[in-house]
């Protein structure tokens, strides 16, 4: 058993390879010996724990990965999971925001929350931004992990809304909201407010649009995967670092290609980076 998710995967990797970034990472944890040890994990990783919560008689959320010829999908049990209460205390929610320059979100991290924490957490991060931090957002489409098809869309859409970087996937864009071809998700997300749209799309150029200017970045040929598992994870975290380090955003996409064509090379969600 390790410790992984979707938004701690891009924290880790983008702690491991910035120069320039003091990562943190906001979530809650049970008061178990399991969460214990994820704490020690992400303190041993280089990670600020600093506005991590304790919630009594909780857990960590488990999720299990099934590979098949380096694809993967998930089984997950997240109903005793004190992430889920991650946004109940508004005011420890707001330091936390509010001692960043960068918040990085996902749409996981709406779907666990109950309706009145998601509102806090979207009202907290729009207010966050109204004071000029950077947002980045994931929307990480997984609608098992919502109660309704209308709920998933509305809050995807309203986080989307608050983003000045925006982080989608084509296949789950295409499968879920009908988009024709990475345009046609560069064309929605514009129009929500983003600044900048950096469309992944398997081994296929990534597309972007950034202030208005569109281009594609191909893919550096890699052989066949070994684990796709936090191919998207760590390639925004290297769009991030990039980002962060003064790169723009096209050298930035390129080190998220090379972060996350290094990654799925091995077995696992967190493999070394050298």
């Amino acid at each position: 058993m390790g410790f992984a998710g979707d938004t701690f995967n891009t924290a880790w990797y983008l702690a491991q390879v910035s120069t320039a970034a003091r990562v943190g990472y906001f979530t809650a944890v049970g008061d178990d010996d399991l969460s214990q040890d994820m704490l020690e994990f992400i303190r041993d990783s280089g990670i600020a724990d600093t506005y991590v919560q304790r919630v009594p008689n909780k857990t960590v959320g488990l999720y299990r990965i099934h590979l098949r010829e380096g694809e993967r999908s998930f089984t997950y049990w997240r109903d005793t999971s004190a992430a889920r209460e991650l946004a109940a205390n508004e005011d420890l929610l707001s330091a936390a925001l509010d001692a960043a320059d960068l918040i990085y979100f996902s749409g996981i991290t709406l779907a666990i929350l109950e309706e009145a924490s998601r509102d806090t957490l979207l009202r907290t991060v729009a207010k966050a931004r109204a004071k000029g931090k950077v947002i980045a957002f994931d929307p990480n489409l997984r609608r098992r992990l919502w109660r309704s098809a209308d709920e998933m869309t509305s809050k995807i859409t309203q986080a989307a809304s608050l983003a000045d970087l925006v982080l989608p996937s084509f296949e789950d864009e295409a499968d879920w909201f009908g988009d024709s071809d990475p345009e046609a998700t560069l064309d929605r997300y514009f129009e929500l407010g983003a600044s900048h749209v950096v469309v992944k799309d398997g081994n296929n150029p990534v597309t972007f649009r950034s202030d208005g200017n569109q281009t594609q970045v191909l893919v550096p040929p890699i052989g066949v995967p070994e684990d796709t598992t936090a191919a998207g994870d760590s390639f925004n975290a290297g769009v991030l670092n990039g980002l962060i380090e003064g790169r723009g955003i096209y050298k930035s996409i390129l080190e998220g290609c090379a972060l996350a064509g290094h990654v799925i090379q091995q077995s696992g969600a967190l493999v070394d980076v050298g």
